[in-house]
């Protein structure tokens, strides 16, 4: 089947990349990650969808993303190959599992970087050019904006096509920027205007309810934000010390880009002018938010800041996603199911060069369909969700079936976190509202003729009769099949305040979600069975060991590395 690969084939192409990737590179890339468009954008979103009690979505999508992230660590430290994110459920679960976790995240990831061309294009809109003002209707971009936007994908392309070092000392300084310049937003911005009469105006506190603050989660962006806590993980491959650095990396991108989200949320609220409230906060109708907060108090140098940052967080943000997503679809190639040539690493530059050139592909046409940042946004952040479950469940399967592993990242507390981070997956896919998770679950479905051409139609065109092979990773997978289909049944006819017909009364809806992940997460996690995957990664893990163990230092390459980028 194409799920039994040759070993050496894949060690050879990881023996391509470079580790050169410290604990500092990789937090920045994980933070630059997290602080793209939606800090230019989410504070407003998540306002005009919560109401000041947005400041709650962003402290309950960073526990939920930290959650779900301290499952993956643990994975990532396991498995140091670059794209870990796609190859974890294949590891547990075998090929259908495995499949349609790397398609989730996939669609989640690559669709991260239009959205971010998206939101540079869509702030260069204000700027007072008519030219400029052409690029946005106020919904979506037009034709010129859209030509504008494709540019800037190049311009990512470009800066992944060369070096892994060139990639990650520019993002470092570009990182740097992104950090300190919304530190002088949120802090200009109170300084100027701190009105907190805002709290009473239009509603209060909570304008909406508290089914308002759990759909701001999933819809404003709050997802899309954190989901880069991937990034590092993705790039493990490239890591020096990744039992050492992806842990860390991962916990500081998240906490940091926490204390940032929430000085720009509280400095936007009461920045607002309180003329601009008289529709409700869902009446906000800014293209460049934060900028026209700065010109609306005079802050003209702020708003020039804006403009310019505008270009340079989103495109440090698109230039990591293409990295690290030409590093997934290497993952997905080596899981077997794409050509080989997605595999293959340029041995000069330890860059997936034909990888990137699909994500580019792909990228545009994710930009003809979708031109809007808020449309993205959403689409991105239920993808994600559905990709975030397959981590509670992998790991505590490996901890089943292989105990004997390695795990330079092993947490006492695993066997009730990952439960818990299976509700919390659930809960932001129930919160995602109809319908928007059928849409979502639809384009997972979308994925699967591609999973059986390798799986089924191509070996029985070699005149092999593929299902004895194949039964046991249908029904190790079937879980996350059942899974997506009851999570679409229940989100339709769920409470009315998250797009259902109402038929599950409000807080019974959200206890049937909870019982709903516990009971899949353990039929998971009994499904979970020593694959040829597993077997052949836990013979290239051994075969590595065995091999650094030779030199008599008793240490891996990556201990011996220092830390720093």
């Amino acid at each position: 089947m194409s799920t039994t690969k040759n070993l050496g084939a894949e060690q050879g192409s990881h023996s391509n990349y470079r580790r050169s990737l410290g604990t500092i590179a990789l937090t920045a890339t994980g933070l630059g990650s997290i602080i793209g468009s939606g800090w230019l954008f989410g504070a407003e979103r998540a306002a005009a969808i919560a109401g000041p009690a947005a400041i709650l979505a962003w402290v309950i999508g960073a526990v939920v993303a930290l959650t779900i992230a301290l499952t993956y660590t643990e994975l990532g430290s396991m498995f140091p190959k670059a794209g870990g994110m796609v190859r974890y459920g294949q590891y547990s679960h075998g090929s259908l599992a495995g499949y349609l976790a790397a398609w989730a995240n996939w669609i989640a990831i690559v669709s991260v970087i239009p959205g971010e061309a998206t939101a540079s294009v869509q702030y260069m809109s204000s700027w007072d050019f008519g030219w400029a003002k052409a690029l946005f209707d106020g919904k979506e971009l037009t034709g010129s904006g859209v030509a504008v936007a494709s540019v800037l994908l190049i311009f990512y392309f470009f800066m992944n096509w060369f070096a892994v070092s060139l990639f990650a000392k520019t993002n470092t300084a570009i990182t740097v920027f992104k950090v300190v310049v919304p530190i002088l937003t949120a802090g200009a911005l109170v300084f100027a205007h701190f009105d907190t009469g805002n709290i009473e105006r239009a509603g209060g506190f909570a304008p909406n309810g508290w089914s308002a603050i759990f759909s701001c989660v999933a819809l404003s962006g709050i997802v899309w934000a954190y989901n880069g806590f991937q990034s590092p993980l993705n790039l493990a491959g490239e890591a020096r010390n990744p039992g050492r650095s992806l842990p860390k990396a991962v916990a500081f991108s998240i906490i940091i880009a926490l204390v940032i989200y929430l000085a720009l949320q509280v400095a936007f609220l009461f920045a607002v002018p309180a003329a601009d409230l008289s529709g409700g906060w869902g009446g906000l109708n800014y293209h460049s938010p934060l900028a026209e907060l700065g010109l609306a108090w005079g802050l003209n140098w702020l708003a020039l800041l804006l403009y310019a940052d505008a270009f340079v967080s989103p495109s440090g943000t698109g230039m990591i996603y293409a990295a690290t997503t030409s590093r997934m679809i290497q993952g997905v190639q080596e899981n077997g199911h794409l050509p080989g040539v997605f595999g293959k690493v340029d041995r000069k530059t330890g860059i997936p060069r034909p990888a990137l050139v699909l994500n580019l592909g792909v990228a545009f046409l994710f930009l003809a369909v979708f031109r809007g940042w808020g449309s993205l946004a959403e689409v991105v952040s239920v993808a994600t969700v559905i990709s975030y479950i397959t981590g509670p469940v992998a790991v505590m399967g490996l901890r089943r079936m292989s105990p004997h592993m390695k795990r330079p990242v092993k947490l006492r507390a695993m066997p009730v976190i990952a439960p818990i981070a299976m509700i919390f997956g659930s809960l932001v896919l129930y919160w995602g509202r109809w319908p928007l998770t059928g849409k979502v679950i639809f384009i997972m479905a979308v994925g699967l003729p591609v999973w059986a051409w390798y799986e089924i139609v191509r070996p029985l065109k070699q005149g092999r009769s593929p299902w004895r092979e194949l039964m046991p990773h249908l029904k190790a997978g079937a879980w996350m099949v059942v899974y997506l289909v009851v999570m679409a049944c229940v989100s339709y006819l769920g409470g009315k305040e998250f797009g259902g017909k109402g038929y599950l009364p409000e807080g019974i809806d959200l206890a049937v979600v909870v019982a709903i992940a516990l009971a899949f997460y353990y039929w998971g996690v009994r499904s979970a069975w020593r694959n040829p995957t597993l077997v052949q990664v836990e013979a290239e893990i051994q075969a590595a060991d065995e091999a650094r163990g030779t030199d008599g230092s008793g240490e891996t390459e990556g201990a011996k590395a220092p830390a720093g980028a």
